[in-house]
């Protein structure tokens, strides 16, 4: 046998040890993760019947925020920074703690019972996370094999909780580094999703799916209302980005203690819901999107007033995600958008969905991915058209500051800045 036949067998080989190292570390972070995604997502479910069928709740929503303060500062994790600490595990080897488990798991649900304004699958991204950096660290994993752990852990919680394993497999590999993907993780968070997804659905979590009815024929004049559409979608998906990064530095600025800060972001809530004298806008909103794509009623203010109550809850400190906000931002925009352009708002609602969410997030294939899984294939060339649309428009902006974008939307050109 020749030297260059040993060293082939010996690369054969290794692939081998590697696969099988991979299939038993995701297949155990999709077991794991995937458990405490389905109890987080019960948790949650029993929080929000337990606000919508006592509404007074919401008056103990200030102290709430001083509670939610406390167990961070138990955790020892006052200056956690979210999601965005977990991108910057991946891309620079930050430590990602083991207590932001408990942390966003406890609050995230204290959130939501007593009617702040947030998401639930941004939750799921940090408390898969950091699960997954835990796993690795328990393997005794090197850096570069745990940032393959915390992308599989991602992957898991998303796709336990929202219930759509191709966009929550891709969607880890996508946000962190726009344009460049880590392709290494695709295998581990391929199987870690549809683990996760497979422990999910057998206890029996039921995705929130929209399908598509009576579509209307991809023509010109329907391409180009959802390019006005589109193009209206980025601009709004800015206008979010903007609003959520300014009111947490305005909070910051003004109000330097952590307690009072989220005592009067929960009092600001509190009086901002009395004053619309609507509970649409606390919590995640799930029933205004439902309504919005598959009844095509949304109110004309609706997405303005959920960007709002969104970035004075998280801005103040409490706990939860961006991306159902920006579900709901996108639906009802998109709804009401949709109805002036002479479009089916029902469609317009699940492409102001996609597009705003690839506004904010600059993941444009997870975007497609996840437009197939909620809305079927029906609508592909509107959602094809709308997503590339709103990704090249909506620029730089982010929900992430520690979003990285290495090369240009508009040219080939290497830049490597982050969101602003």
């Amino acid at each position: 046998m020749t030297e260059e036949t040993q060293q082939k067998l010996r690369q054969d080989l290794r692939r081998i040890v590697i696969f099988f190292k991979w299939l038993v570390c995701s297949i155990l972070s999709g077991a794991v993760i995937g458990s405490v995604g389905t109890l987080f997502f019960y948790c949650m479910d029993i929080a929000t019947k337990l606000r919508e069928g006592d509404p007074w709740v919401i008056w103990f929503l200030p102290l709430a925020g001083i509670l939610i303060v406390g167990i961070y500062k138990v955790f020892h994790n006052e200056k956690d920074s979210g999601t965005n600490l977990v991108l910057a595990a991946i891309h620079s080897g930050e430590n990602l703690p083991l207590q932001m488990a408990p942390s966003i798991f406890i609050s995230t649900v204290i959130t939501h019972l007593f009617g702040g304004s947030a998401g639930r699958e941004g939750a799921a991204l940090q408390l898969g996370g950091s699960l997954g950096a835990g796993l690795g660290k328990l393997f005794r994993f090197d850096e570069k094999d745990q940032k393959i752990m915390i992308m599989c852990g991602m992957s898991a919680a998303f796709s336990a909780l929202f219930g759509t394993p191709m966009a929550a497999a891709i969607f880890p590999m996508e946000v962190v580094s726009v344009g460049v993907m880590y392709y290494v993780a695709l295998v581990p968070c391929v199987i870690s999703s549809l683990v996760a997804h497979g422990i999910a659905s057998y206890f029996h979590v039921a995705p929130e799916l929209f399908p598509l009815k009576d579509l209307p024929p991809f023509s010109i004049p329907n391409a180009l209302r959802v390019t006005v559409l589109a193009l209206a979608c980025a601009g709004v998906s800015i206008l979010f980005c903007v609003l959520l990064h300014t009111v947490t530095h305005l909070y910051r600025k003004w109000l330097k203690n952590p307690y009072l800060r989220v005592f009067v972001g929960g009092c600001l809530v509190l009086g901002l819901t009395f004053l619309v004298q609507s509970r649409d806008y606390n919590g995640a909103g799930m029933q205004v999107i439902a309504n919005a794509v598959n009844k095509g009623q949304a109110m004309p203010a609706a997405f303005l007033l959920k960007m709002i109550f969104t970035a004075l809850t998280l801005g103040a400190g409490y706990k939860g995600g961006e991306i159902v906000p920006s579900f709901f931002v996108g639906a009802t925009f998109g709804c009401v958008l949709g109805g002036l352009l002479g479009l089916s708002p029902t469609l317009c609602a699940a492409v102001g969905m996609s597009a705003v969410f690839c506004g904010v997030t600059n993941c444009p294939v997870t975007s497609l991915l996840i437009s197939f899984e909620l809305f079927g294939y029906g609508g592909m060339p509107f959602f094809l058209l709308s997503i590339a649309l709103s990704y090249m428009m909506s620029g730089y902006f982010g929900l992430y500051a520690t979003q990285r974008i290495p090369y240009s939307k508009f040219r080939i050109e290497y830049i490597n800045r982050k969101t602003h």
